[in-house]
């Protein structure tokens, strides 16, 4: 880029010397003295350096004769010429910019790495002390306009500077007073305005922090939003979001005043300049001390001296405010703690030392304030032996787990595996042959099977496909990553380590999947996800086949055994009285918010339909009369009360909207009613179901009329609605309903004891006879937890957190209270299953309740930090005060 900007400044100084040609020349006549004058164009020589002359002589190396041109076509060649100059000069700009803006965009790129490289070396502790948002903030948004600057970096000074000093040494060479005026403006502006500006800058990064911490707000709030809710606090919030606001308006507003004044100052002092040669140089000019051409010359390289200098000016503002943005970014990216890159490198050794003794010697742990979470604790136990912490909730036990998981480092002290200090153990021990989970773990907005194999993600095992790895895109991506110093590893590879988990490639890895969720009683969970999931047919041909199969054969078990009337089927010839108004029209299901239940009234082809089969006037009738029930029914009832649950139409805050309504037709009829009062009331019907809500509003004549409108609605079905919905058909399967959709092809009936246990256990015995138990669960490890495992219940989520902590089978687990949201006998199940699963591993278990440490090898007491007492659950639970006592309690 610097080689094109010194080879650029020759061409642009031509530039700005072929006017004064041009004036001088064909426009004023000069060299055409005669009508048929001509002079020589486009002549190329080169002069021999003086120290030559007297080897090669005198005359200059002649690379071009030229031509001679008369007085109009030599006006027209410069011309040509000139504007052939601004190609080149235009060519040269296009060039610098789009290598400048790689440049940047690859340090952009090399700086949001290493930013987030330096997150994932952040302590743990200091992760959990983190705004998210602000974090988040700042590597996206904050660094952008550094990135920009980089690539201006060294280009602006070298290209605009060069531009500015080839000007002005073209306006010195016309006249050396008109050059030194210029050069006093511009200097005077070069050392006004920045420091004008120095305001601004501070100005700029109180807005900055301003603006992180208002996004930092603003994303605490979002996750408080239950706390909000619960504590009638959304008042204080808006009340303090408004005066960050407005702090941040003050400061915009300040900077934009200060800006407009100094472009004012800055535009003035750019005019004082073309005053200064209109009046000077004009003077100049009429008593001869200065030729027209040169004097236009001027004037034009004047034209051009504002435009880098200003840019040069704006580059300095530039570079100070990127390195007040630099500086206070990474500020917040080197907290103290921060870990070495080796403890990450990824050829790290794994190997932990075997069958050898854990030690802490005199553990301490400070918190920010520098009171002591823990103690001078010391303890050893053997690495294949289990062990129970426990203690009071304020104890401090669950920073023993934090410690022995070397998620922190302690204050002093000593911890050591085999004599081996843990301290130099990198992530590659830590994280691959102990595993930590407690009850707050993360799940990530993946499916299941993604979270269960995350803790196996350490490295790339294989490599993609040849070809991928030999595609021109590869190479360049390859390329692009080595210049942005960013990692070299390609996703498409297969990075999840088989072995650790003890399995022999993909093909197996889901049996000891399906083995860790047994572990911790969450397989007849993810059973029933997969029976709650969807497939493609396509993709699936053989599991389609057997769903259909597992169809057919829960309708003839129902028919053998008598309990055909707990189901009722759907037959494209029949009304479904247990299934909605809306499913018994549309006989199928929807694919995407087309034709979603909520907005069924608002689609013009349904509503097409509805009115050439006369349904529209019936709805709105239907309507009416489930508002004025729900109205009488609900008339004083509390907004919880069960009946908003049995008869989910009306939510308790549209009552008073539904009354007037009903009010409103009283007095006006239903079809004088307003087109928004019947749409309300059209709406109401398509969630009704007859044999649930038995309000008698469907009658065989209203059946007719819906199978009616059923029939007109798949048959004149337009091609942009074909992929909104799929159709029930008895022999076929659905893709876009579930797999128990498709087995059960119909609807249990409402008002039927125990219905939906019977046919729970019919279905169930029908997939274990045709074995497909297997393959549904294998499609709910395809559920996606959502952010944060929101789509799972809290127990759910701490057994998933804990299936993935065992799934790498490590030597050694420690669990910190890691399900707590599950009752002590639940607990105490999946801790039997834990101890067997690792018998001959290490087990370290902070439990809640002291009961629950029965059967380890050995006890931890945890008080005030430290440990009061230790040994086996009998020796405690009768000689130990504290523990019996703690027993006692719980």
């Amino acid at each position: 880029m610097l080689g094109l900007v010194v080879l650029s400044l020759p061409f642009y100084f031509l530039s700005l010397d072929l006017p004064r040609m041009l004036v001088n020349g064909p426009i004023q006549g000069s060299g055409f003295e005669s009508p048929d004058a001509t002079v020589l164009f486009a002549r190329i020589a080169v002069q021999p350096p003086a120290f030559l002359h007297g080897w090669m002589g005198g005359s200059a190396w002649v690379l071009f004769d030229g031509f001679m041109l008369t007085r109009v076509p030599y006006l027209v060649a410069m011309s040509c010429g000139l504007l052939a100059l601004v190609a080149v000069n235009g060519i040269f700009k296009f060039r610098i910019n789009t290598l400048k803006g790689r440049l940047g965009e690859r340090m952009l790129r090399r700086l949001r790495y290493q930013l987030f490289d330096h997150v994932l070396r952040f302590p743990a502790m200091h992760l959990r002390r983190l705004r998210q948002a602000e974090i988040a903030s700042m590597i996206k948004d904050e660094v952008e306009s550094l990135g920009g600057f980089i690539g201006d970096a060294f280009v602006q000074p070298a290209y605009l500077g060069g531009l500015a000093i080839t000007a002005m040494a073209f306006i010195m060479m016309q006249n050396i007073w008109l050059g030194l005026v210029a050069g006093a403006i511009v200097l005077a502006q070069a050392f006004l305005i920045p420091k004008l500006r120095k305001r601004i800058l501070v100005l700029g990064r109180a807005r900055q922090i301003a603006a992180r911490e208002l996004a930092g707000r603003v994303g605490e709030v979002i996750e408080g939003g239950m706390e909000v809710h619960a504590h009638d606090t959304s008042n204080f919030e808006r009340a303090e979001i408004g005066q960050r606001l407005g702090n941040i308006f003050n400061i915009r507003y300040e900077i934009y005043w200060r800006k407009f004044f100094v472009k004012f100052l800055n535009n003035f002092l750019a005019q004082v300049t073309p005053f200064i040669f209109y009046s000077v140089g004009g003077y100049l000019a009429i008593i001869g001390l200065l030729d027209i051409g040169q004097l236009v010359a001027a004037l034009v390289a004047y034209k051009e001296l504002p435009s880098p200098v200003k840019e040069l000016i704006d580059w300095d503002q530039q570079r100070m405010d990127a390195q007040i943005k630099y500086e206070e970014v990474i500020s917040q990216f080197n907290p103290a703690g921060l870990l070495e890159p080796h403890l990450q490198d990824i050829d790290a050794n794994d190997e932990m030392p075997e069958g050898g003794v854990l030690s802490a010697t005199r553990l301490t742990l400070d918190d920010d304030a520098g009171v002591k979470l823990i103690d001078g604790v010391s303890f050893s136990f053997d690495t294949a032996s289990h062990i129970a912490i426990t203690g009071s909730p304020s104890s401090g036990k669950e920073y023993i787990g934090l410690l022995l998981a070397r998620l922190i480092p302690p204050a002093s002290g000593r911890l050591s595996i085999g004599g081996t200090d843990m301290a130099s153990f990198p992530e590659a021990v830590t994280g691959r042959r102990i595993s930590y989970a407690d009850g707050d773990s993360v799940l990530f907005a993946r499916s299941v099977r993604d979270n269960m194999l995350y803790g196996l993600m350490h490295r790339p095992e294989t490599l993609a496909n040849g070809q991928a790895v030999n595609s021109r895109e590869y190479k360049k991506s390859i390329v692009e990553a080595r210049l942005s110093g960013n990692p070299e590893f390609d996703l498409r590879s297969d990075w999840i380590d088989y072995r650790a988990a003890g399995a022999q490639g993909p093909y197996d890895i889901d049996s000891y999947i399906s083995a860790a969720l047994d572990a911790v009683n969450l397989s007849e969970d993810i059973y029933q996800l997969g029976l709650r999931g969807s497939i493609n047919m396509y993709d699936n041909p053989l599991l389609t086949e057997n769903i259909l199969s597992a169809r057919r054969v829960l309708r003839d078990l129902l028919r053998e055994s008598g309990d055909a009337a707990l189901v009722e089927s759907f037959d494209p010839d029949r009304f479904n009285h247990n299934a909605t108004l809306g499913e018994n029209l549309l006989f199928g299901t929807a694919v995407g918010a087309t034709f979603s239940h909520g907005i069924l009234s608002d689609d013009p082809y349904l509503m097409s339909v509805l009115n050439a089969t006369g349904l529209t006037a019936e709805l709105v009738r239907m309507g009416y009369a489930i508002a004025e029930t729900m109205v009488e029914i609900f008339a004083g009832l509390a907004p919880g009360h069960p009946f908003f649950d049995q008869f989910s139409f009306i939510a308790a805050d549209d009552l008073p909207l539904y009354q007037e309504i009903l009010t409103r037709a009283g007095k006006l009829a239903l079809d004088n009613l307003p087109f928004g009062d019947q749409r309300m009331l059209l709406g109401l019907p398509f969630d009704y179901v007859e044999a649930r809500h038995r309000l008698g509003l469907i009658d065989g004549r209203m059946e007719n009329l819906l199978l009616d409108a059923r029939r007109r609605f798949a048959a004149n079905l337009p091609p942009e609605y074909r992929g909104a919905i799929e159709f029930y058909d008895p022999e076929k399967y659905n893709s876009a309903a579930t797999l128990l959709d498709n087995i059960l092809f119909g609807r249990s009936l409402y008002g039927q004891v125990e219905s939906q246990a019977r046919i729970g256990v019919l279905i169930n015995e029908i997939v274990s006879e045709l074995n497909l138990r297997w393959e549904i669960f294998k499609v709910g490890l395809k559920f996606n937890v959502g952010v944060s495992g929101r789509h799972l219940s809290a127990v759910q989520r701490q057994k998933l957190t804990l299936a993935r902590a065992i799934l790498k089978r490590p030597a050694l687990l420690v669990a910190n209270d890691a399900l707590g949201a599950l009752d002590a006998r639940s607990q105490q199940a999946i801790l039997d299953n834990l101890k067997e699963f690792f018998a001959g591993s290490g087990l370290v278990w902070i439990v809640s309740q002291p009961v629950l440490a029965k059967g380890f090898d050995k006890i931890l007491l945890i008080e005030d930090g430290k440990i009061a007492e230790q040994g086996d659950f009998e020796v405690l639970s009768q000689n130990g005060a504290r523990f019996a006592k703690l027993l006692a309690a719980s």
